[in-house]
């Protein structure tokens, strides 16, 4: 980091100033943090344990699952502590290390919903090659392309900051770390910098978006020829991919792609995207999907009666 910086901590403003408010803004979070590790937490229990859930589909959605835990643990937690607190304080190295796992996370969780949007295309478009195309060692290396694809982008955008310096003030209107809050705070021309955050993030963002909805065209396209009940079991599973993908891009879109200056909305927005869409994944993609219920219901039963024979 440039020798010029003094800046070593800084100051959140959050949600509001007001200690009622942030005490219901707290339990809330709390709530909705607590539902999303044991939603989430149950589909990647479920989908481990079963015999009965081993399609491409499910072992995607296990690692989904999984990301939206630690995508959600990156902000929520902090969020959590600092209504509880007068002073929200994070230390500069720390609030680097909140953009680099907030963007690792969120890079995964974009490219993983784009392998999922090819494993619905693969296995509506070309079912008899579905075997072939989706074999295991197939889905392996598109979940660790995931992983890689999100290292990449967030090493870029971390890089981006950790070399720019930062002189005060130290306060950003928001309730975590991010590229372009903590971007207004450095004391050096951040023009260039500002561009390749959008190129990295937003460009991402988009073209993924792009990618899931020709994949759709191509799918809804295809359906034509298909029977009735056919075309319902397609749709149902690829309008819940669709919501997934819409509640977490769209916001995306809104702050990523567009110059790096900070609204008053974006607290909002941030929510959408941190929050929201890790809560409804398990009731919008997996609860609904008779697979996922009935082997749900199968594992609680299964504890219920090993914990009955002790």
């Amino acid at each position: 980091m440039a020798d010029t910086s003094n800046v070593t901590e800084i100051l959140f403003l959050g949600f509001s100033q007001n200690q009622n408010v942030q005490k219901v803004i707290s339990a809330l979070f709390l709530l909705m943090y607590t539902a999303i590790v044991l939603g989430n937490g149950l589909i990647v229990v479920t989908i481990v344990a079963s015999k009965g859930l081993t399609s491409p589909m499910y072992f995607f959605l296990s690692y989904l699952s999984l990301v939206e835990i630690c995508y959600c643990s990156v902000t929520a937690p902090k969020l959590i502590f600092d209504t509880l607190t007068r002073r929200k304080v994070i230390s500069l190295k720390g609030c680097i290390t909140q953009i680099f796992f907030l963007h690792f996370f969120g890079g995964t969780e974009i490219f993983l919903l784009t392998v999922m949007a090819y494993d619905r295309y693969v296995a509506i478009c070309k079912p008899l090659h579905y075997r072939a195309i989706m074999h295991p060692r197939a889905c392996g290396l598109l979940v660790a392309a995931a992983w890689g694809g999100g290292l990449l982008h967030s090493l870029g955008q971390t890089f981006l900051i950790f070399q720019l310096p930062f002189c005060g003030p130290n306060v950003i209107d928001h309730y975590f770390c991010d590229v372009h809050p903590v971007l207004k705070l450095a004391c050096s021309d951040t023009v260039l910098i500002s561009l390749l955050i959008i190129l990295n993030g937003g460009s991402i963002s988009v073209l993924s978006f792009a990618v899931l909805l020709a994949s759709y065209a191509v799918i809804l396209r295809s359906l034509s020829s298909r029977t009735a009940e056919g075309r319902r079991k397609a749709l149902s599973t690829c309008a819940s991919h669709l919501a997934v993908v819409a509640l977490f891009f769209i916001p995306c879109s809104f702050v990523y792609m567009r110059p790096c200056v900070t609204l008053p909305a974006d607290k909002i927005v941030a929510v959408f995207y941190t929050v929201l869409t890790p809560l409804l994944n398990p009731v919008i993609y997996s609860f609904r999907n008779a697979e996922v219920k009935s082997a749900v219901c199968r594992l609680m039963r299964r504890r219920a009666i090993g914990e009955g024979s002790r």
